[in-house]
């Protein structure tokens, strides 16, 4: 299995030197992560919106160590949202956030990831958008579902992410399938002990599938965050059974990735969002599409070789 191993090595300053001076890396991290800055994807915005898209945009950087880096990082989602304010686009364009970034690991943590990210989705509400909330390790779900638990008390639209590997997460969107919830299915993405979550890939394509049933045949919103053609087939059915109009849930695909799926999805008229990340920090993301997507991983090994 590769996917642990290139997990590990997302989290080693060894291996993060290596590949970010390997020529090549740019040139591959470029599919994934359009930019460094706002006004790098802004154009990326313009013209996945012009051609019937909606984006999720994400601020990529994990390793908080200060309330000052935190801070930061609340900041620079609020730049992005005056952005997207000056460009007419908050109703096309969400945000996606780490609680990470937002200090949850510092001491505190709660209440300064909580007092961090309400100004964000205050503001990301005044321009007619909304907030997800990113699931990371299990260690830290109890936090973050607590947190969207408050945001919702004034802002009901804030969305939630589960993972369909871990045990606990048929449970979770039992709860979360209300009235008024938003909430983003995804396989997961961390490197988790077999006590708390599936480890084989049949496991979590069958609870993926029960869980996405619960889902659909519960009263909230459903965020379809797939690339598997088979699961895309199955959550249309799903959608189908429970009666479910077009616009009452979406897909979410990763920006780089299986793009033409995209545009043909929405040409049937499906809502189809398209997770962008941007930012300096950009390693962590980066490592952990190559463990999602063996295919990914092999793209960076060629270009590696035939780049020298």
């Amino acid at each position: 299995m590769l996917g642990p191993v290139i997990l590990a090595a997302s989290r080693s300053d060894r291996m993060r030197r290596l590949i970010s001076a390997a020529p090549v890396t740019k040139q591959v991290v470029d599919r994934f992560i359009p930019g460094e800055t706002v006004d790098d994807v802004v154009p990326i915005i313009e013209s996945l919106t012009d051609r019937g898209l909606e984006l999720t945009m994400d601020v990529v950087g994990e390793d908080i160590t200060t309330p000052e880096q935190a801070t930061a990082a609340r900041d620079a989602y609020l730049a992005l949202i005056d952005r997207l304010r000056d460009l007419g686009l908050g109703e096309r364009v969400e945000m996606s956030v780490k609680l990470s970034m937002f200090g949850q690991a510092l001491d505190g943590g709660h209440e300064l990831a909580l007092a961090n990210v309400r100004p964000v989705v205050e503001a990301a509400a005044a321009i007619g958008t909304t907030v997800t909330l990113d699931a990371e390790d299990h260690t830290t779900l109890d936090s973050m579902f607590a947190i969207h638990e408050e945001l919702r008390k004034d802002f009901p639209q804030t969305g939630c992410v589960i993972q369909a590997y871990l045990f606990r997460t048929e449970a979770d969107a039992r709860r979360l399938a209300e009235a008024g919830s938003r909430v983003r299915l995804v396989k997961g993405a961390y490197k988790e002990p077999a006590e708390v979550a599936y480890q084989q890939k049949h496991e979590i394509d069958k609870a993926y599938v029960r869980i996405l049933k619960t889902l659909m045949e519960g009263e909230g919103y459903p965020m379809i965050g797939s690339h598997d053609p088979r699961l895309i087939s199955i959550a249309q059915e799903l959608a189908r059974k429970a009666g479910r109009k077009l616009d009452e849930y979406e897909f979410q695909m990763l920006y780089g990735i299986r793009s033409d799926e995209h545009l043909r999805l929405a040409a049937e008229g499906h809502r189809m969002r398209v997770y962008t990340a941007y930012g300096t920090d950009w390693y962590g993301y980066f490592m952990r599409r190559l463990a999602e997507k063996p295919a990914n991983l092999l793209f960076f090994v060629r270009s590696t070789l035939t780049k020298g």
